[in-house]
């Protein structure tokens, strides 16, 4: 019991900590998980001596934590927003990826000297885009939503190839050739891949039907629900061989799109969830990193094999890739900068480490290197490189703000909308609102009091007004809302 009771005080005291160092990476323009991640490492061996060094552990829990991080990400993911750039976030999670690692092979074998196994793994590790890195910096960015919704996209579906690749790499650099060469091995990582995206596409549908028809008897166990459905879709893929990530991800974002009761709640809850997985994540793969073994020549090797993927290879990709959707160059160009590493290259890198691969623990340290070194410079200057580059949007003026809370049995929303200091509603009468025959302002809270309206009453500034939406005319009621929000003048 003192174990266990110290456990949780020291898991309290890391966790507050590192929430406070969430807000000081934000003023900095940093991801957290740098923070996360040096934290950890003084933590470990190299600081308060709280030793750490089982990489199968490090790359269980760090599986464990990738799946809660990208069920977060799925179910808080808008199709509507990524629909249209789907296809070259796609692109850039497939072919993107292949194209990564190929050009990794050939310039970590010849340029660096690296065996050619080894420089296939290390492409195949940082071929993917990170989703924690990519989703906490770009909330601080205005950007065009192409730009936005591929790089969001990209990162939420490059995580199950590139396992898939490490982990078929791994196997053949310790000596696990498969039968058949490497048309077999890629059949079978495809195969895994879309029986992944089948199997999370049917789960999440069966989901939303199941979570839409039973009321459950208390508000919070709708989130707890839906997270839970996301991670049966990972633990099932992963006993029936296919891609436990692709599932995962692909079912949260499908049950995110399912307006399912308590939608925001859900929201709240799966977001926080994800910070808890990242910063667990970050500390035990910093108490897992030796500062002590990174030398001169380890730490030059990470600097120079970041500095190829970065400004030669990521921009060939993207451009392979880009070709076919006729991106501008500025675009381009931004997607080539912002391609973010993080936590996936760290935990891949404990693959070889878990098989006791020769020269494991030198591929980790590169591996840290890079990514240390060049998520903090990419990251704070993304700001920067968007308005050079003429990208940077300007937020549109905001005429109304929606806050659905849903009424699980009568299948509808009673939905907020505040009318703001701009809206075209003000001084308009109630009737001249167009809304559909079902749907009622039942409510008007202005000031500190509330009353319910008729069809003469005027609207004013900061007026609160409570709309019961019937659940087929949802989305058409708050289209019409949002529609509202250009300035008048």
């Amino acid at each position: 019991m003192d174990a266990i009771n110290l456990f949780m005080l020291l898991a309290a005291l890391v966790t507050l900590v590192a929430i406070g160092g969430i807000r000081v990476g934000a003023r900095l323009g940093l991801p957290a998980l740098l923070f996360f991640l040096l934290f950890g490492m003084v933590l470990g061996e190299a600081g308060f001596g709280l030793q750490f060094d089982d990489a199968t552990l490090a790359q269980g829990l760090g599986y464990g934590a990738l799946a809660l991080i990208l069920a977060e990400g799925g179910l808080t993911t808008k199709w509507r927003e990524i629909r249209p750039s789907i296809g070259l976030a796609a692109l850039l999670a497939t072919v993107g990826v292949i194209v990564t690692i190929a050009l990794m092979t050939v310039i970590g074998h010849y340029a660096l000297g690296l065996p050619i196994l080894l420089a296939l793994l290390f492409g195949a590790i940082n071929a993917g885009t990170d989703a924690a890195a990519v989703f906490s910096v770009l909330r601080g960015i205005s950007l065009p939503a192409r730009v936005k919704s591929v790089l969001e996209g990209e990162s939420g579906l490059n995580d199950a190839p590139t396992v898939l690749i490490v982990t078929a790499a791994t196997a053949v650099a310790i000596g696990d050739q498969p039968s058949g060469g490497i048309p077999v091995v890629a059949l079978m990582i495809l195969v895994q891949l879309i029986g992944g995206i089948a199997l999370g596409a049917a789960l999440g549908a069966v989901g939303v039907f199941v979570l839409r028809r039973f009321a459950l008897p208390a508000a919070g166990l709708y989130p707890l629900a839906a997270l839970a459905w996301a991670l049966l879709a990972y633990g099932v893929a992963t006993q029936i061989g296919v891609s436990g990530f692709a599932a995962v991800y692909i079912c949260a974002m499908v049950l995110g799109n399912g307006r399912l009761p308590h939608q925001q709640a859900t929201q709240a809850f799966v977001e926080g969830t994800g910070w808890i997985a990242q910063i667990g994540l970050f500390v035990m793969l910093g108490m897992l990193a030796s500062p002590g073994r990174i030398t001169w020549e380890i730490a030059a090797l990470g600097l120079l094999a970041g500095l190829f993927l970065t400004f030669l290879v990521r921009p060939i990709a993207v451009a392979v890739c880009a070709v076919w959707f006729k991106v501008p160059w500025r675009e381009q160009a931004f997607l080539s900068w912002a391609g973010l590493r993080g936590a996936v290259p760290i935990i891949l890198a404990t693959v070889p480490m878990a098989a006791q691969m020769d020269d494991a623990d030198m591929l980790f340290d590169v591996v840290l290197v890079f990514v240390v070194a060049y998520t903090a410079i990419q990251a704070p200057s993304l700001p920067w490189v968007a308005r050079r580059l003429g990208l940077t949007e300007v937020a549109p003026c905001t005429v109304v703000q929606i806050e659905p809370a849903p009424m699980d049995e009568e299948r509808a929303d009673l939905v907020r909308v505040t009318i703001t200091e701009d809206s075209v509603l003000t001084r308009s009468p109630l009737f001249e609102v167009d809304l559909p025959s079902k749907t009622q302002v039942s409510l008007v809270m202005r000031g500190d009091s509330s009353f319910v309206p008729t069809s003469e009453t005027h609207l004013q500034r900061h007026d609160q007004l409570l709309v019961v939406i019937p659940a087929e005319d949802e989305e058409r009621v708050q289209e019409y809302f949002r529609g509202l929000s250009a300035d008048p003048q």
